[in-house]
């Protein structure tokens, strides 16, 4: 059964990704029983609009990391079911988009597979079964600076990198997120944008990212492998990073390719601490 959606497109047709995600929103209102909604009507009648989104779930395309079309359904208040950027999709999938507006072989290449995974249910949560066993309590050390209480967890299985993001492991499996470093650091986070799931990654690589009125931070996975879960309640409510980030706010879960070879450029706790008093040291000067 295909999904039916409100959709919300990018609404910068200057630009090639902004081109693609109206063709998107297009297919996707060809081939199921969606509805688009305007983005420039919008800002300035959107009565019409609240109805729909309050009636089918939301379906936000953003073309770039500008992100225009999930900062007006920001300021409009209103609750995103699902999310989809242009630009990441193209980069996932190896896809090379034109630097005309001209929709081309890769752009048609691209609308197809983004409409595709629009519209076939998948299960994006793993299921219990499958989800890996993180502790239902954590121990804390903290190190405190001025006003701020910069957490760690002490419990053997962490591991950090150097760019202050997580990874709690368990056989082949791991969870990942940031540290309190990145969400105190940013402040108020207003926007979460997942990985895909299925998607194979590197150590290093981008995992999603997260983004503030101060800037976005793109996750650097500590570890390498396939993503099998997203913390998909930070879609609608990324503040919970920052509420915390180690537990509600987790990012992602993955099954593992290498880990052995990872940890070698991991910190444990031990490892990590004087990183982080180092960084807030520096911070706060």
């Amino acid at each position: 059964m295909s999904k039916s959606y409100a959709i919300l497109p990018c609404n910068g047709l200057d630009k090639c990704a902004g081109c693609v995600s109206k063709e998107v929103a297009i297919t996707l209102l060809e081939n199921t029983e969606s509805e688009i909604i305007c983005p420039v009507f919008y800002r300035v009648a959107d009565a019409k609009y609240n109805k729909l989104a309050q009636e089918k779930p939301l379906l936000v395309i953003d073309g770039c990391s500008t992100r225009c079309a999930s900062k007006l359904a920001a300021e409009k208040n209103l609750k995103i079911a699902e999310k989809i950027n242009v630009t990441e999709e193209a980069k996932d999938n190896g896809i090379t988009l034109s630097n005309n507006l001209h929709i081309g072989e890769n752009e048609l290449k691209l609308i197809k597979v983004i409409s595709e995974k629009l519209t076939t249910e998948q299960d994006a949560i793993a299921s219990s079964e499958d989800s890996i066993s993180f502790p239902a309590n954590l121990t804390y050390d903290s190190y405190k600076k001025d006003k701020f209480v910069f957490r760690v967890p002490k419990e053997p299985g962490f591991f950090f990198n150097e760019n202050d993001v997580w990874a709690y492991v368990v056989g082949n499996r791991a969870r990942i997120g940031v540290t309190d470093y990145v969400q105190k650091s940013l402040s108020d986070i207003m926007f979460f944008t997942p990985a895909s799931i299925g998607n194979e990654i590197e150590q290093f690589e981008e995992a999603g990212s997260i983004e503030s009125g101060k800037a976005v931070f793109e996750i650097v996975s500590p570890v390498g492998g396939k993503i099998t879960a997203i913390n998909e309640k930070l879609i609608e409510a990324p503040e919970l990073i920052n509420q915390n980030p180690y537990e509600e706010g987790w990012i992602a879960e993955l099954e593992l390719s290498d880990f052995e070879s990872d940890k070698d450029l991991l910190h444990d706790f031990d490892g990590y601490y004087p990183v982080l008093k180092r960084k807030v040291d520096e911070f706060h000067v």
